[in-house]
Parts: C-alpha cells; sequence; structure tokens
C-alpha cells in the first residue's frame, strides 16, 4: 500500500480501530464528567469541565497530529529511498507484527528480491493493538517469522534494510544492540539501513502526551548504532514527527 493507493483516514482509523478501548474509555469519562457538569454547582462544575478540557485536548491532538503524519504527509511514499538504484538488488525489510510497506518496496523494486522479515514475539510483544492488526491485515506474502539475535540470511547479502515503526519495539538495550549487530552482518559493505521512527522529544510529546515514552530517544538510538558499529549518513525528516536515519 504506497501513498497512492492508501485510503482517505487509513493511518487514523487504524489507530482509533487498533486502540478503540481507549478512545471508548474517554467516551465514557466524558460522559459522566458532562453529567456531573450539568447537575452539579460551582466548583464541582468547573471541576469537571476543566476535565474533560484536560480529556478533549490531547485526545484530538494526537489524532489530528497522526492523521497529518499517516495520512496527509508523504510518509507513505519512503522519500528517503528515491536516490536508492531500483535494480539488481536484495532488500530485506523487517517489521515488528505490522507491516505497511512492504506492498510499496516491491513496487519501487521491481527488480528486487524483496526479502520480508517478521520478529513479533507474542511472548514479549503484549499490545493488543499489535494483535488486532495482525488480526485486520494479515502478513505479506511470504513473510518469514524471527528471532532478533539471528537473521537467517549469509554475510554481507543485503543492498537495502528498511525498518519502519518497528525496531522500537525491542525494548531492551542489550536485544537491540545485537539486533543491529546482526542487521550490520548480513549488509553489503557500502549498503543502507533506513530505520524509520517517531522520537521521543518534545514535538512527540505536545502530540502525543505520555504516549511519547513509548518511543526511543535520538541519544538511545545513536548508543545503539554506535555499539553496533553503525554510523549515520544522513538524517531525513519527512514530518517534524518522524525521523528516518540512513546508516551504513
Amino acid at each position: 500500500m504506497d501513498g497512492a493507493i492508501r485510503k482517505p483516514f487509513q493511518g487514523v482509523s487504524n489507530i482509533i480501530r487498533f486502540n478503540w478501548h481507549f478512545y471508548l474509555l474517554a467516551i465514557v469519562l466524558l460522559s459522566l464528567l458532562f453529567f456531573i457538569a450539568i447537575v452539579s454547582h460551582y466548583p464541582y462544575n468547573a471541576w469537571a469541565m476543566a476535565i474533560m478540557f484536560l480529556i478533549i485536548l490531547p485526545t484530538v491532538t494526537s489524532l489530528a497530529v497522526s492523521w497529518y503524519v499517516y495520512d496527509a504527509s508523504k510518509l507513505y511514499g519512503l522519500p528517503w529511498l528515491e536516490t536508492a538504484n531500483h535494480s539488481g538488488k536484495k532488500v530485506v525489510n523487517i517489521n515488528a507484527g505490522f507491516d505497511e510497506t512492504s506492498h510499496i518496496l516491491t513496487r519501487k523494486f521491481p527488480n528486487a528480491e524483496v526479502i520480508i522479515f517478521d520478529f513479533f514475539d507474542p511472548q514479549n510483544h503484549t499490545e493488543i493493538s499489535i494483535k488486532r492488526a495482525r488480526k485486520a491485515y494479515p502478513a505479506y506474502a511470504n513473510t518469514q517469522h524471527i528471532k532478533t539475535e539471528a537473521l537467517p540470511l549469509p554475510d554481507n547479502y543485503a543492498d537495502i534494510v528498511c525498518l519502519t515503526f518497528a525496531a522500537h519495539e525491542i525494548r531492551g538495550d542489550n536485544e537491540r544492540k545485537i539486533f543491529f549487530s546482526e542487521v550490520k552482518r548480513i549488509l553489503k559493505p557500502g549498503a543502507h539501513i533506513f530505520l524509520t521512527e517517531h522520537l521521543r522529544g518534545t514535538l512527540n510529546f505536545l502530540a502525543y502526551n505520555i504516549g511519547f515514552f513509548h518511543f526511543l530517544s535520538f541519544a538511545t538510538w545513536c548508543n545503539t548504532f554506535k555499539a553496533a558499529s553503525l554510523k549515520i549518513t544522513k538524517v531525513v525528516k519527512t514530518t517534524p514527527f518522524v525521523t528516518t536515519f540512513i546508516l551504513e
């Protein structure tokens, strides 16, 4: 599904669909607070209205930013790949259980061998949203399930490795460093890794509130890259909220 064939509001509707329990809870709380605001007197009605505002503002903000990032921007055109050679490539795409980019890569690299790995582990990745996403969107054809500590490819194999909103799901620092060392092992000399993530920073805090704690900071990523002997050759900001590291 590239930017040309994604449905309108697909990104933000998926967020609501996969996390509907949060929005249902918000609606219940808002209904209760609205009732309190109507039937009570000052200061209780003022407090109820204030709490309603504190629920509505971050919810609307996060959905508006999500629409901008996932539906209105050029994110799913993968513009950071425009300089990559589209012929004779071995492309490895790695996801964490929800794959929205393999369709795009097979279109962008029609003459390439596109290998798709999924490191989702139901024992460690217990988020209900991922389980709902996997049920709604079955794995892309020929996807191989892998372990993060061992990629089933020989040394110096891949021309391109793509990780889009996936690697942050590897929560342990040591496991993440081992994983990126494995990615480096399968990468040909001079080839590139394209890592796309939200970063734990001010803008994403303003957009997603406490949800930004699920993201990793720029410094954490740099420590991971250094431990795996990878260097950043370029940083691309598709939007102010999303960063792509180009590594070699």
